[in-house]
């Protein structure tokens, strides 16, 4: 018995990562549906991170963390696995040339400008 399967099925197939043949567990449905809203609150991570960056950040880093040309450090570059460090030298500033923003900015904040900063500007 052949199948059909109609190229708007696979597409959504593909759009959604779900398996292309068979049924899906209830399991895998909520999981699916999981990583979606998984995917939107990251997205509004980045997009608070965004507003943060341009309010306290772009003056010394530039405008979507592209440096003016300055001795600042360019945020683009920063390693992926040095989160800790990333949140200790904005919370407490660095070398008495980059102010602590830990006053001003709550850990949520840390979180959106590194998630800003992780997806690249």
């Amino acid at each position: 018995m052949q199948m059909k399967i109609h190229i708007r099925t696979i597409a959504l197939v593909i759009a959604i990562g779900l398996p292309a043949l068979g049924p899906i567990s209830a399991q895998e449905a909520s999981q699916t549906t999981a990583s979606g809203s998984g995917r939107e609150a990251d997205a509004q991570l980045i997009d608070k991170g965004k507003s943060l960056y341009a309010h306290y950040c772009s003056r010394c880093h530039g405008p979507n963390m592209v440096t003016p040309g300055t001795a600042v450090y360019d945020l683009r570059q920063f390693p992926h696995e040095q989160k800790g460090r990333f949140i200790q030298s904005v919370a407490r500033g660095k070398n008495d040339r980059m102010p602590a923003w830990g006053d001003v900015l709550g850990q949520d904040d840390l979180e959106g400008l590194w998630a800003y900063v992780m997806a690249g500007g």
